[in-house]
C-alpha cells in the first residue's frame, strides 16, 4: 500500500495543539480533504485514543489548521479551523479555535506565505474563515522569523513563551446576531435539569452562559472529577443541544449533538472564589473577577477556550446577561476580565458600545503564546 506525503507543522496555540496545512497541499474536494485529515489524526477510533494517528484525543490536541495567503484586500492569510471528533469520522468546521489563532501567524512566517516584516511586533491581519471575521495577531518578529521563545507564562502551558497579543474585531454576530434571541437571558428546558436561565451569546464562536449552581456545581470543579461523571456531561450535553436550537443554529436537539459537537460552547460561570488550580497552586479569590469551567467536544476543557473567554468578556459588559449580574455591572467597557479556569487565570479585554439602542462589539484583546513542535511530512495511507 503507498503512502500519501503531506506537508504539515505541528504547533501549539495558547493551551491547544493542531496539525497546520497549507490547504494547497491538500485535496480540493472537501469531502476527500476531510477523510484523509481524519486518518492522518487518527479518526474515527473506537477505542478513543487516536493511537494510530497523530491526534491527543481531547478537544485541546484533535485540531487542524488550514492557512493561506490572503487574495483579500487589507488581509495577510486567510485561516479555517477543524475540530476533528475522536470518536466519530467527522470534522466540525462551524466555528474558530480561538488558541491556535495565536500560531496562524507563526506557521505563515515559518512556510513563507507572508513577507517577512521588519524585526519588531508584526501586526498580521487574518482573516477567520469559518466566522468570517477578522483577527489581528500582534506577532514578535527577529530576522524574518516568528520569536517563539519568551518570558510570557500563560496559565495551561508548562513552559513560558513568546508574547503574541490577539485583537478579535469586531467578533460579535458571526452565525446569528450578538444576542441571536434578542435577549440577554432565555431560559433553556430540558427533562433532567428543568428550566435553566442562560445567557445565548454568538461572539466569537456561539456560546451558552449559565450559573454554576443551577447545575449543582460551584465553579470550582476539576476536569479529571467532571469528566468521570458521565451522567453530568450528558445533562450538559442535552442543555447545550437545546441551546444551539434556541440560537437557531440546529433544527433539533438531535441534530446539534450530531453534526456540530464544536458550537455551541457551553460555560458555567460563578462568583470569585478560592480554588486550587490543576496544577496545585491556589488562585485567590482576589485575583479573579469570577470562576468559570467550560465545555469543549464534550468534555470540560483542561483551561478555557479562547472563544468562550472572548464570550465571557463581553457578556461581562453586556447590561442584563448572567455575566453581568454576577459582576454588579461594576466592569466598564474596555476593562479586562479575569477568568479562574481550571488551570489558573485568564484576562481578556473587551470594548463595547451601543449603536441606534443595540449593543456592538468593538474588540476583544487577549495574550497568549504559541510555537512550532515539529515540522516536517505526516504520511497516511492513500485510501482513508
Amino acid at each position: 500500500m503507498s503512502v500519501i506525503r503531506l506537508p504539515a507543522i505541528w504547533m501549539r496555540g495558547g493551551t491547544s495543539k493542531g496539525l497546520f496545512f497549507d490547504p494547497a497541499d491538500l485535496p480540493a474536494d472537501p469531502k476527500q480533504r476531510d477523510a484523509l485529515l481524519l486518518r492522518v489524526l487518527g479518526s474515527p477510533d473506537r477505542y478513543g485514543t487516536q493511537m494510530d494517528g497523530l491526534g491527543g484525543a481531547t478537544s485541546s490536541t484533535s485540531k487542524v489548521a488550514l492557512v493561506a495567503r490572503s487574495t483579500r484586500p487589507g488581509f495577510d492569510l486567510d485561516y479555517q479551523f477543524g475540530a476533528v471528533a475522536v470518536g466519530e469520522p467527522m470534522i466540525d468546521w462551524s466555528g474558530n479555535c480561538g488558541n491556535l489563532s495565536a500560531a496562524v501567524g507563526v506557521f505563515a512566517l515559518a512556510r513563507g506565505l507572508i513577507e517577512p516584516p521588519p524585526d519588531g511586533i508584526a501586526a498580521i491581519r487574518i482573516w477567520q474563515a469559518n466566522i468570517a471575521k477578522t483577527i489581528v495577531a500582534h506577532v514578535p518578529v527577529r530576522a524574518g522569523q516568528a520569536v517563539e521563545e519568551g518570558g510570557f507564562d500563560l496559565a495551561g502551558v508548562a513552559f513560558p513563551g513568546a508574547e503574541i497579543v490577539l485583537d478579535f474585531l469586531d467578533p460579535g454576530g458571526g452565525a446569528t446576531p450578538l444576542l441571536p434571541t434578542g435577549h440577554a437571558v432565555d431560559r433553556l428546558t430540558t427533562p433532567d435539569l428543568g428550566s435553566v436561565e442562560a445567557s445565548l451569546l454568538d461572539v466569537g464562536n456561539p456560546t451558552i452562559l449559565v450559573r454554576a449552581a443551577d447545575l449543582g456545581l460551584t465553579g470550582r470543579e476539576s476536569r479529571a472529577e467532571f469528566n468521570g461523571d458521565a451522567g453530568l456531561l450528558a445533562r450538559c450535553e442535552a442543555l447545550r443541544a437545546v441551546g444551539a436550537v434556541a440560537m437557531g443554529l440546529a433544527a433539533s436537539p438531535a441534530e446539534a449533538t450530531r453534526h456540530r459537537p464544536h458550537t455551541p460552547k457551553l460555560a458555567f460561570i460563578a462568583p470569585a472564589q478560592d480554588y486550587r488550580a490543576s496544577d496545585g497552586n491556589l488562585i485567590a479569590a482576589a485575583a479573579v473577577d469570577l470562576t468559570a469551567r467550560i465545555l469543549s467536544m464534550g468534555a470540560l476543557h483542561h483551561a478555557f477556550t479562547a472563544t468562550g473567554a472572548v464570550a465571557l468578556a463581553v457578556a461581562a459588559m453586556l447590561p442584563g446577561t448572567l455575566a453581568y449580574q454576577l459582576l454588579g455591572g461594576r466592569l466598564a467597557s474596555g476593562a479586562e476580565v479575569r477568568i479562574g479556569h481550571a488551570a489558573g487565570v485568564m484576562a481578556v479585554g473587551a470594548t463595547v458600545a451601543q449603536q441606534d439602542s443595540r449593543w456592538w462589539v468593538e474588540k476583544v484583546s487577549m495574550r497568549r503564546s504559541a510555537r512550532r513542535l515539529m515540522e516536517g511530512w505526516v504520511l497516511a495511507p492513500d485510501q482513508p
